[in-house]
């Protein structure tokens, strides 16, 4: 049986369908409310997690303050009582402890008098606070998950649809892995096969990146070339993020596919015990070529698609990556011109990579179902 993925157009038909209220009907339609509603259950804290990336510094394509409020008072319609969340990074950036990340969301607008409600660091202050959680599959006997996420009654997950350098593109399925593990449970994650191609011009933007100075600049036959201390390395693929030229990269092949198996065994182990408690948001608005990781936006590669909804991440991804496959390009994208239909976008954004896997994957270990009925609401 087909899963229902709600789909609401950007197109206003009158001037109360705006996209705050095309937000609050899709909150009706994937039912919301009796996802998050209190359970009654005595001496429980009826609170909620509504899972979100606040923005690196210098990004401006994060999720808008506004679509976030419009979930929240969803949220306290029903009497609960809702938390925005995210964890520490991996790497070096305005999010890597909890104090740097409150700063950040606070710059960029998640403030209490904006979305009223408080923003909580999932895994402590350091990305300590952390559990392991038992999925017994292929690439892990168990995860770490952040505490917050585990002590939350239920979860609300909002997704900024795009790009990403390792997994092709990023939606639901990596809001979770990544956004609901602790640093430790990143390094799980990421691979140790970074290598420096030789096209590298030794420009040295990828060295300051690095969160343990596994990087440094050599001198070569032309000039400098940049340089990975294979022992420091941890794979948190900043580097591969920030280059440029394309100089940086994995040299084991299966590498892409193991890193789309891995992101979906955590997110398998963060969803685990709140089956009918979680309830998915994808938005298709500025979907650009890089995560909101990036301290930086770049152009959008197809135009404004809407915003979707969805109890099921696997078949709300698959939606989001067919939508943005069969959309025009607004950009030349490898060997396809500006305003190309019909092909996968991200894998041209980012060659090698295998984002169609992460639904594939996630669906044979039982996360979802990529067989999905498009429905606008």
């Amino acid at each position: 049986m087909s899963v229902p993925v709600y789909l609401a157009k950007l197109a206003v038909k009158n001037p109360s369908d705006h996209r705050l209220a095309k937000i609050k009907r899709l909150c009706d339609a994937v039912g919301l409310a009796d996802k998050v509603k209190p359970l009654g259950t005595v001496g429980e804290d009826e609170v909620v997690a509504i899972k979100l990336h606040f923005g690196e510094a210098g990004n401006d394509t994060y999720l808008h303050p506004t679509f976030v409020r419009q979930v929240v008072d969803c949220v306290k319609a029903t009497g609960a009582r809702p938390f925005l969340t995210d964890t520490c990074t991996l790497y070096k950036s305005t999010r890597h402890n909890a104090v740097d990340h409150l700063e950040t969301a606070y710059r960029h607008g998640f403030t209490p008098y904006v979305v009223d409600a408080p923003v909580i660091m999932a895994d402590g202050v350091t990305s300590k606070c952390y559990e392991e959680v038992a999925v017994n599959l292929k690439h892990f006997a168990s995860v770490k998950i952040a505490q917050a996420f585990l002590s939350a009654n239920a979860m609300v997950v909002l997704s900024h649809f795009k790009g990403h350098a390792m997994g092709g593109f990023g939606g639901a399925i990596k809001n979770l892995a990544m956004g609901c593990a602790p640093q430790a449970g990143k390094i799980d994650q990421h691979g140790r096969n970074v290598v420096i191609y030789p096209k590298c011009i030794g420009c040295g933007q990828c060295v300051p990146l690095c969160p343990r100075n596994a990087l440094s600049l050599e001198k070569a036959e032309k000039g400098r070339h940049a340089v990975i201390d294979k022992e420091r390395c941890i794979g948190c693929y900043e580097c591969v993020t920030a280059c440029k030229q394309g100089a940086i990269g994995v040299d084991t092949p299966n590498e892409y596919s193991d890193f789309a198996e891995r992101m979906a065994e955590y997110a398998y182990g963060a969803v685990k015990g709140k089956e009918g408690r979680i309830c998915y948001l994808n938005f298709l608005l500025n979907v650009t070529p890089q995560c909101d990781c990036a301290g930086w936006s770049e152009p959008a590669i197809v135009p404004d698609l809407g915003i979707l909804a969805s109890e099921d991440p696997v078949a709300l991804d698959t939606a989001c990556f067919e939508l943005v496959k069969e959309a025009h390009s607004l950009i030349p994208l490898g060997e396809h011109g500006a305003h190309s239909c019909g092909y996968d976008k991200f894998s041209a954004l980012h060659p090698n990579t295998r984002g169609w896997h992460q639904v594939e994957y996630a669906e044979s270990i039982g996360m979802g179902s990529r067989d999905y009925e498009l429905i606008t609401v």
